[in-house]
């Protein structure tokens, strides 16, 4: 059975919420408590923690309701603030992350599960995280992986609802949230964070955004280390500068390198029978792809093999990902330069970026053609 230590940032959380005369912060944690007792092993202790809650609901609620968490609404629209995302930790996408990155993301862990005792210590301070990087890098994913982690539910602000036509009630809206986050043992998420946490001074943007900025900065000050508090912005240039400073932690998160799609694709393309040299030579013409990027690929080439009964072939895999290259991030992708070019063009800047790995048996099985006729591309004859 686990120590006493182990609970003790739950106990902390109860006391705190008492002493406010929080009932819903009290409830919220003791039953947190009750379920991390029950994993532990020690049933009895979590089945009186739930008597009690019972025996408090039945005097409180009416007759035939149950205890559940409440989530804020806006109280205009009556529209929710928040929601539940709902995961399951073994069905989700690996992580792959840098050594670095991992680094940072093992940091946090550490400190959130700990918090308690350095709180004990007279260590206070904000355990807020702020991801950054271009769409499709993992962002939502890797919170999801936080949140399973550190055993704790995960709500993300609905943004469409927080921002209210009513002058003052969006600051009303973004208190609520944190409120909640201060009693409930969760992780709140602020998805497209830079959409409510533009620069103050932008020219643009009216007196009622400039005054959410300003709210929300009081309310993540207010919030303390007892709750957890992520957020995400595809945009990190466009957050005010006030804003960077209320978050300890900061993770930037890139396009991956050939490593991390190396490990991307031996995830992803598991049941693609795909061999070593094939992914090699998709690892290289994924440059500039994006791990959800790849993971499309992957969905397609799955849909081909269930429609077509029988495994992709890497003509397939590079039909599907010169189809992608195109649009949203076509500087960064290398494919994208193949575009509009017939196939002894494709051929020469293949051959051109790595002769080895665009072999004659290679250029042959991109295309689906014999080596001799790869071979005559390779010359510049049709």
């Amino acid at each position: 059975m686990e120590s006493t230590a182990n609970y003790m940032g739950e106990l902390v959380r109860i006391v705190n919420g008492a002493l406010r005369l929080d009932l819903d912060k009290v409830r919220n944690y003791t039953a947190f408590l009750a379920d991390k007792l029950e994993k532990s092993g020690d049933a009895s202790s979590a089945a009186r923690l739930r008597r009690m809650l019972e025996e408090t609901e039945s005097q409180l609620r009416p007759v035939g309701t149950s205890f559940a968490v409440q989530t804020p609404v806006d109280s205009e629209s009556r529209f929710p603030l928040v929601e539940k995302v709902k995961f399951d930790a073994e069905s989700e996408p690996p992580i792959v992350l840098e050594p670095e990155q991992w680094s940072i993301v093992n940091e946090y862990l550490s400190i959130a599960k700990s918090s308690a005792q350095a709180e004990a210590e007279g260590i206070v301070g904000s355990l807020s995280l702020l991801l950054c990087g271009p769409p499709g890098t993992g962002k939502s994913r890797l919170v999801r992986y936080i949140a399973g982690e550190l055993g704790l539910e995960l709500y993300i602000a609905r943004l469409d609802g927080l921002i209210s036509s009513y002058v003052g009630s969006t600051s009303k809206n973004i208190r609520a949230i944190f409120e909640f986050a201060a009693s409930t043992p969760c992780i709140l998420f602020l998805d497209e964070f830079d959409a409510i946490a533009k620069v103050r001074g932008d020219a643009q943007e009216l007196g009622e955004l400039k005054r959410v900025v300003n709210s929300f900065i009081q309310n993540l000050d207010m919030i303390g280390s007892q709750s957890l508090v992520i957020a995400a912005t595809n945009h990190d240039e466009l957050l005010d500068a006030a804003v960077w400073r209320r978050f300890a932690y900061r993770l930037m998160l890139q396009y991956p390198s050939a490593d991390a799609r190396r490990e991307l694709w031996s995830s992803f393309a598991k049941s693609l029978k795909f061999s070593k040299r094939d992914l090699e030579l998709l690892v290289d013409l994924s440059g500039g792809f994006s791990g959800s990027d790849i993971a499309e690929v992957c969905r397609r080439l799955q849909r081909r093999r269930i429609t077509f009964e029988q495994s992709p072939t890497l003509k397939d895999a590079f039909e599907v990902l010169r189809n992608l290259s195109m649009g949203e991030g076509e500087m960064r992708r290398f494919l994208a330069e193949l575009n509009g070019k017939d196939v002894l063009a494709v051929v020469s800047a293949l051959r051109e970026r790595d002769e080895s790995l665009y072999s004659h048996a290679a250029i042959a099985a991109l295309h689906g053609v014999t080596k001799s006729t790869a071979h005559r591309w390779a010359k510049g004859e049709g």
